[in-house]
């Protein structure tokens, strides 16, 4: 099967898709199939990633609101390189601009829409929190509703990849919704990994002894990742408590970030990595992971950190409160510094007092379940699709 996803949001420095998109090429072929990824890029060209596995840069302008993305600008371009790629299963990752585009290609081969994405939690929501209700703002924005009943129309199946973003796409009326959960690269993320002298060195460098409880943030410097609220919420709890927080990540907003912290010493803005075995260590080596979006599609963060024996603490909507409430996880208010302060506090009480609640053994997903499923919806997909021409032959 060849598979051609048209993939807006890859970048090399962006974060969960770049990760997911990284794992299908390695996952398609060893899977016995073909795997192209179109993506926008500096430059046109094509990157081999192995036998069956490539990525079809397209020259693209910057995305004026956020400088490690690009965007397709040219229809005719997109859809040259796709018919030069011969899918025969045509995936689309962005619900914007780029889904109508594939929408549009001329070709007969059956499509999938991903919702790497939840642009409504990831801003609108935000945007206007405590003015008025999130029901109220999807009638705001009843024009973004009606693009997705339009590409619900014309793609065969959209993917949803947490539960709560699938009930608000039924609710909204889409027809073609599939939950499909990701997950993490097998094999890397362990509880055995837990590394007493890299957690002291990280409190050290928050200014504090092995004592201290070691909050870990991981994450984008981006509005809609909330880090302002969170590093708000860390230093109020941390007034009775000796509270360090790492956040691991670069972005736009990183001079915000330290302007918010106000020279703090407790909290410490680490280098993002690629390294996913530092990143590994840096998950169990912690005491909790602390999150502050509630528009992660699937948060590949907290389950990252779930399998590496990690307790978390939300905001309890969205697919990180997912993860919270199947481990046994912290939730609070999504959006509120005040109630985010009193969950930080509750965990660092109960781990001195000896109360904490374990997490289950719950087993965490693989990326590879996750494509298992995917691959075999899309050869069901393909078959339906010939299904006319068989008989018709």
């Amino acid at each position: 099967m060849r598979i051609v996803d048209v993939c807006a949001f890859y970048t090399p420095t962006g974060g969960g898709v770049r990760t997911y998109i990284d794992r299908k090429l390695a996952a398609g072929p060893a899977m016995g199939h073909d795997v192209t990824i179109i993506a926008p890029g500096s430059a046109t060209g094509i990157e081999v990633r192995g036998p069956g596995a490539r990525i079809v840069w397209l020259e693209s302008p910057i995305f004026p609101f956020d400088r490690n993305y690009r965007y397709f600008a040219d229809e005719s371009v997109l859809h040259a390189a796709i018919t030069a790629a011969a899918p025969d299963m045509l995936e689309a990752s962005s619900p914007w601009r780029s889904a109508s585009m594939v929408a549009r290609w001329p070709g007969t081969a059956p499509r999938s829409l991903f919702m790497h994405a939840d642009p409504l939690a990831a801003f609108a929501y935000r945007w206007f929190e405590g003015i008025v209700s999130s029901a109220v703002v999807d009638k705001g924005f009843d024009w973004y509703w009606k693009h997705l009943l339009r590409l619900d129309g014309e793609f065969g199946m959209t993917v949803s990849a947490c539960t709560s973003l699938t009930e608000r796409l039924v609710a909204g009326g889409l027809r073609h919704v599939v939950t499909n959960p990701m997950g993490i690269d097998p094999h890397i993320f362990s509880p055995r990994l837990r590394d007493e002298a890299l957690r002291a060195d990280l409190l050290r460098r928050c200014g504090l002894g092995p004592d201290a409880t070691l909050l870990l943030g991981v994450g984008r410097h981006a509005p809609e990742k909330r880090w302002r609220m969170i590093v708000e919420a860390v230093m109020s709890a941390a007034y009775e408590r000796p509270i360090g927080m790492v956040i691991v990540g670069s972005g736009r907003d990183s001079a915000k970030i330290r302007r918010t912290m106000g020279g703090n010493p407790h909290i410490h803005l680490a280098e993002r990595t690629s390294d996913r075995a530092e990143m590994a260590r840096f998950m169990a080596s912690a005491d909790a992971l602390i999150h502050g979006s509630e528009s992660e599609t699937f948060c590949l963060v907290a389950a990252e950190a779930r399998a590496s024996g990690l307790p978390l603490i939300t905001p309890d909507r969205g697919a990180a409160a997912d993860h919270a409430r199947i481990s046994n996880g912290l939730t609070y208010a999504s959006g509120d510094p005040v109630s985010a302060a009193a969950a930080i506090a509750r965990f660092v009480d109960a781990r001195r007092d000896g109360t904490l609640r374990h997490a289950p053994d719950i087993p965490v997903r693989t990326m590879d379940d996750h494509f298992v499923e995917l691959f075999a919806t899309f050869e069901a997909m393909i078959a339906q699709h010939h299904a006319p021409e068989l008989r018709a032959a």
